[in-house]
């Protein structure tokens, strides 16, 4: 059984700074520093509004790993990252219904380093999987 809870939902900015400002106009609180992340070469910001919490990603230079998917999907949401306490366990079982990686587990700084992974499904788009601390 995949044991899977949703901790935030990815949103995809071209500029943090200006985001974070315009975020914050629709209530949002940021709930993090803005971060550099050097294993993806990304900005990331945390905020939250009524119980729900968002990642900022915005690329820190055209080597980023997200610096293609802004070029062809603008500002927009992109992935939902789910929890889990059996990161292992969960990963197996989710390429085992079709969902295939697309990197490997890597420490997340903006995460406490807690393991991270991004996965693709064809009738879902991206995930992220993160290890619960």
């Amino acid at each position: 059984m995949i044991h899977l809870t949703i901790h935030h939902i990815g949103y995809l900015v071209k500029k943090i700074n200006q985001a974070i400002d315009e975020f914050e106009r629709l209530g949002y609180t940021a709930v993090s520093d803005t971060i550099y992340d050097d294993i993806r070469k990304v900005h990331i910001c945390f905020m939250e509004k009524d119980g729900y919490r968002i990642e900022l990603v915005s690329p820190a230079d055209n080597e980023s790993v997200v610096t293609g998917l802004l070029k062809k999907y603008k500002n927009c949401p992109y992935h939902i990252c789910y929890e889990t306490p059996t990161f292992d366990a969960d990963l197996e079982a989710l390429a085992a219904e079709g969902f295939t990686a697309i990197d490997s587990p890597t420490p997340a700084p903006a995460l406490s380093g807690r393991r991270v992974v991004f996965l693709m499904n064809r009738f879902l788009g991206m995930i992220e999987l993160l290890e619960t601390s």
